[in-house]
């Protein structure tokens, strides 16, 4: 059983970016992201390598592709204990970029209020 659903984060138009995002890719790389996030999804809390804390309620799920990529989906977990996927890029610099995090940031309070 699932301990924490992962959803998609939705924006006011309706569109789910990240599972855009993730469709554009080839089959493999889905894969090897969706094993990580369901690693998340049933065994939460997962800590390194899987998953790390960034602050402010962010947690970043980490996943090695092949040609030495590195993709991170940047998630939190809302009131409902669900797994909301907020962001995802391919990592192309050794910290994590600022401006990921702020749309990260951006994208959960958009959430937040959904809930209200």
């Amino acid at each position: 059983m699932k301990r924490i659903p992962a959803i998609f984060f939705r924006t006011a138009r309706g569109s789910e970016p990240v599972r855009e995002w993730l469709r554009a890719m080839d089959a493999e790389d889905r894969r090897r992201i969706g094993e990580d996030l369901k690693t998340i999804e049933f065994g939460w809390p997962v800590g390194m390598p899987t998953c790390r804390a960034m602050g402010d309620g962010l947690y970043e799920v980490r996943t090695r592709l092949d040609g030495n990529r590195i993709v991170r989906i940047l998630f939190y977990i809302d009131r409902h204990r669900r797994m909301v996927v907020l962001h995802g890029f391919v990592k192309k610099s050794r910290a994590t970029p600022q401006s990921d995090l702020a749309l990260a940031r951006a994208n959960k309070r958009t959430h937040e209020r959904s809930l209200t």
